[in-house]
């Protein structure tokens, strides 16, 4: 069940970051919405699975897939390099989460 809240977390995560994105464009109400409603989704589903998991892990889960979510969002809809580096970088984010997951 941690497991599952970790993973929510982080796509809420990644919803936060594209309301920041946006709200940063052009600050409306839905923009506003989005971006709160994000991070506080995020913020609210951690709590929970920090309930199940140990907190270095879990946390460690989260920021490794929130970080790669927010990435590749920005590479595919707001045109960021997609340089081998960057995507060698990525790569070991998600071998990192992998590895951090599997052992524990």
């Amino acid at each position: 069940m941690g497991w599952m809240y970790i993973f929510l977390a982080a796509v809420f995560e990644v919803i936060g970051v594209l309301g920041l994105k946006l709200f940063s464009h052009a600050r409306t109400v839905k923009n506003g919405v989005i971006y709160l409603g994000g991070l506080g989704g995020s913020f609210a589903f951690l709590y929970m699975a920090f309930l199940y998991l140990q907190i270095s892990v879990a946390y460690a889960v989260f920021i490794g897939i929130g970080t790669a979510g927010a990435v590749l969002l920005n590479m595919i809809f707001f045109g960021e390099s997609k340089s081998y580096f960057r995507m060698l970088s990525l790569i070991v984010i998600i071998i990192g989460v992998v590895g951090l997951k599997a052992l524990s």
